[in-house]
């Protein structure tokens, strides 16, 4: 009897375990290659907006996410230097009623361990390997062979490149060399909820926004943890995701800021920093039996919050496509770039206007306030409705 070849992911983060998740709830065998020792995720909190939820919901993982998640009952922008309300929209029920799904928040890690327990539950189809490197694949007739850092080869019948944004997958497939770096730093940590002075803390997502620096807030793990998302332009530059912040620099960054905002800085003792990079969007993500999903496909800045959320879409329309093709990957990948690129083109283009909105300095700055707070303009919340009316999986393909 002739072995099925499994299809292999390069990349056990949320989009990476996302894909095997769905692909194995179809039965198909896959292996997630993950090059670090173990299975985690680096970061604080994210945001997920009713689109991600509309995908839980498909994927039959509501419940786990609702044991971890957070469901704050508004999302507000005041000024960072003033302090005041430039505009509150509520969320909860409003949410609901206007999409049919909440908005949520979560700690990254919550997220990344409920799709880790949901590829465990199905041990049958899924494999999970660390210290596994992908340092390069070739394609030959029916099958992908994935050479790992170490010189095993690996053989499938078809290459998800997961990997992120330093994509190796992407390097051979789309070839176009290192991300876009934004010039903004995001720093981050997480206080315990008794670290945080009740004048400071709000159950909202808040978001303080300034000339170049914004700060956003948000409680995580159903209000047991505060977290901090510090944003300025910044011309320091260090790759990767997981450097220690120059607390110096931070401080000169919101120097302007209102009180409130500069005593939320003065309780972290450690930030952790990194550097936010997108890249151009493109149409093809592609090469045969080879597709890329997730960061790897269109890395975005977090102005959005939907690095994750797509990445959640892309696992769904993955399966969907293989679906339609009946398990021929070729086509199936073509299928599923085809409906993928404009959408998450759009979302990339979007988080980088809306960057430029949150740091507005001079008439952009009383511009932006005038247009949210008139509450008339179809702005913030209300203006990425195409984004959270998210995706119907059932209705994709014909």
């Amino acid at each position: 009897m002739t072995q099925i070849l499994p299809i292999l992911v390069a990349g056990g983060g949320i989009g990476g375990l996302a894909a095997a998740y769905a692909l194995a709830q179809d039965g198909h065998p896959v292996t997630v290659l993950e090059q670090s020792g173990a299975f985690g995720e680096i970061g604080a909190g994210i945001q997920l907006g009713p689109n991600i939820f509309k995908m839980f919901n498909y994927l039959g993982l509501t419940d786990a996410i609702n044991r971890v998640a957070y469901f704050p009952p508004g999302m507000g922008m005041n000024d960072v230097r003033t302090g005041e309300e430039v505009v509150r929209v509520p969320l909860g029920d409003a949410a609901r009623a206007a999409y049919g799904f909440p908005y949520g928040v979560i700690y990254r890690a919550d997220l990344h361990q409920v799709f880790l327990d949901a590829c465990k539950a199905l041990a049958d189809n899924v494999t999970l390997r660390t210290h596994a490197k992908v340092e390069s694949f070739d394609q030959a007739a029916g099958h992908v062979r994935v050479h790992l850092a170490g010189g095993e080869t690996v053989e499938g019948t078809a290459l998800i490149g997961a990997d992120g944004l330093w994509s190796r997958v992407r390097e051979a497939v789309v070839g176009d060399g290192k991300p876009r770096v934004s010039g903004h730093i995001a720093y981050r940590a997480v206080l315990k909820r008794e670290d945080v002075p009740a004048h400071l803390w709000s159950d909202d997502v808040l978001l303080w926004g300034g000339e170049k620096t914004h700060l956003v807030t948000y409680p995580l793990r159903r209000g047991e943890l505060f977290n901090l998302v510090a944003v300025f332009h910044s011309n320091k530059y260090d790759e990767g995701w997981n450097t220690f912040g120059d607390v110096a620099e931070l401080n000169q960054r919101f120097a302007d800021a209102c009180p409130q905002v500069k005593e939320l800085l003065s309780r972290i003792e450690t930030w952790k920093m990194w550097v936010l990079c997108d890249r151009e969007p493109v149409k093809n993500w592609s090469d045969g039996r080879v597709t890329l999903l997730g960061d790897a496909a269109h890395p975005m800045l977090q102005y959005l919050a939907q690095g994750a959320g797509q990445a959640i879409e892309d696992a769904v329309v993955l399966r969907e496509a293989l679906r339609f093709t009946r398990g021929d990957v070729a086509p199936a990948f073509q299928k599923y770039q085809q409906a993928r690129y404009l959408r998450t083109g759009r979302v990339q283009l979007t988080a980088r206007f809306y960057g430029d909105i949150y740091h507005a300095a001079g008439v952009q700055r009383e511009l932006r306030n005038q247009m949210f707070q008139s509450g008339t303009e179809s702005a913030g919340f209300a203006g990425l409705k195409w984004m959270y009316d998210g995706i119907d999986p059932q209705n994709l393909f014909h």
